[in-house]
């Protein structure tokens, strides 16, 4: 692939409806540039993006932006590879524009997140894309809000997409394509055609880099593109307009459809720590296509690397929330567990929390680790009973007192209640998931339980009306998913 020459920047003066009219009317019907003070374009070296820059350099969609480009090396073609990011970098600075180039080892990144070569470089691309357009709002003293990332994927880009997701397999959301706007990411050439791309440069003398491994049939996107597109086009000539409707139909009843989840994933689901966590009962009470999406939207809203997970998890999941004994890896590291009412999703490698162990003096408090504080502290005025704060006899006990985690054997006689029951069967009884029962914190007047915390306060500590002085013990708790824990 040998190095192209540069042009000298020219006007655009073809004699068919402009490429810039037709992307500036893309940009003004959805809103992409309207509040932008930084445009960041993503500039590979072809075609596409080579004509989404000459249109940003000349003003035409962006006017008054700070404009800059970056172009990612995948090192994934050798010389090819060096000659792409050579050829940007010239093209730059005949336009005046700043240039970032990053390069970045794909196929090693391929490999050792289990991605295939596409998705590895997409996901990088759009990572260094983030960092690149957070830097430079920050440089103009700008909010993240006012930053875009202009890419320049087409129509075609957008025929090719639903082709494939079509002959992959895919739901209605995916069916949708590529979409003109999401987020900070905007596509100005999403309706212009290739062949509307090649007449702009044409008619400027710009030339592009072309990618040999775009002409590889054996390659599902590349076969969806000189292959089967064409045979459509044939046999269909208003193919383009036709997939373009129902592609626009597909995304408007996506979006409909899509606001009613984010409103049952706010109501149903909450954040617990790093975890999130589904209210199983709730989500029941919805059709499985909306508990279905209801679960994705939460997933994705939580774990923002996980917008790709495969239906077969998605619907695993959905059909799993009438299991009580459900649990399940999920692609991206999640792994999906039941407990009692609830539906948790986590990272695989979080590490378990930690309770530590100590004494709890009068006055005083206690650190005990992962599960938060202790502190004994003077009585409100009025008599506590839980979950995380109760009022106890402090006469009728020895201290300081131990705070560790529940034992072999342990028994208490909970408040209210006759005879003695097993701390082990307490726990199941008010429903502690099974994660945390060996981190509950327990008091203890030496082997005698005072209180499991969060649960109960034994019957022969509670406040009476012959007790003469009384304290409160306070659990503070924090991020290791006590919350769950009930009293």
């Amino acid at each position: 692939m040998a190095m192209v020459a540069l042009p000298a920047v020219a006007p655009y003066s073809g004699s068919m409806e402009a490429l810039s009219d037709i992307a500036r009317a893309t940009a003004d019907r959805h809103g992409m540039f309207a509040d932008a003070s930084v445009v960041v374009v993503m500039v590979s070296g072809g075609a596409d993006s080579v004509a989404l820059l000459r249109l940003l350099a000349e003003g035409a969609l962006a006017p008054g932006a700070a404009l800059s480009v970056l172009h990612v090396n995948h090192q994934l073609r050798g010389d090819a590879s060096d000659g792409d990011e050579a050829f940007v970098r010239s093209l730059c600075d005949t336009l005046g524009v700043t240039c970032t180039v990053v390069s970045h080892d794909v196929a090693g990144y391929a490999v050792s997140a289990g991605l295939n070569l596409e998705d590895a470089g997409r996901r990088l691309r759009y990572r260094f894309a983030d960092e690149e357009l957070d830097a430079r709002c920050a440089a103009a003293g700008v909010p993240r809000s006012a930053g875009r990332i202009a890419v320049a994927h087409t129509a075609d880009d957008r025929l090719e997409t639903f082709l494939s997701r079509l002959v992959s397999g895919s739901g209605a959301t995916g069916l949708i394509s590529i979409a003109p706007v999401r987020g900070r990411v905007v596509r100005p050439l999403i309706d212009a055609r290739r062949s509307d791309i090649v007449s702009f440069l044409d008619a400027l003398g710009q030339d592009w880099r072309e990618d040999a491994t775009n002409a590889d049939t054996s390659r599902e996107r590349s076969w969806v593109r000189h292959v089967l597109l064409p045979v459509i086009e044939e046999r269909a000539p208003a193919f383009e307009q036709v997939a373009r409707r129902t592609m626009q139909v597909l995304a408007e009843d996506d979006a409909l459809l899509q606001e009613m989840a984010e409103a049952f994933a706010h109501d149903f689901a909450h954040q617990d720590g790093g975890a999130l966590v589904f209210n199983r009962p709730a989500l029941r009470t919805l059709s499985h296509p909306m508990a279905r999406r209801t679960l994705r939207t939460g997933i994705v809203r939580t774990f923002p690397d996980a917008s790709r997970m495969e239906f077969e998890h998605l619907e695993a999941l959905t059909t799993g929330l009438a299991d009580d004994a459900f649990a399940r890896d999920l692609s991206s590291g999640l792994r999906a567990v039941a407990e009692y009412d609830t539906l948790r999703i986590s990272r695989k490698d979080s590490a378990l929390p930690v309770l530590a162990q100590g004494l709890l003096h009068c006055p005083g408090s206690v650190d005990l680790g992962d599960a938060g504080t202790m502190q004994v502290v003077e009585t409100s005025g009025s008599v506590a009973t839980g979950p995380d704060r109760v009022s106890i006899d402090a006469d009728a006990v020895s201290w300081p007192l131990v705070v560790d985690g529940p034992r072999e054997g342990d028994r208490i006689r909970p408040f209210g209640l006759e005879g003695t029951k097993k701390l082990s069967d307490l726990l199941v009884d008010v429903k502690v998931p099974q994660r945390l029962r060996a981190v509950t914190p327990v008091v203890r007047d030496s082997e005698r339980v005072v209180w499991v915390a969060g649960v109960r306060l034994a019957e022969e500590c509670r406040v009476t009306d012959a007790t003469e002085r009384v304290v409160d013990i306070v659990w503070h708790r924090h991020g290791m998913g006590t919350d769950e824990l009930t009293g």
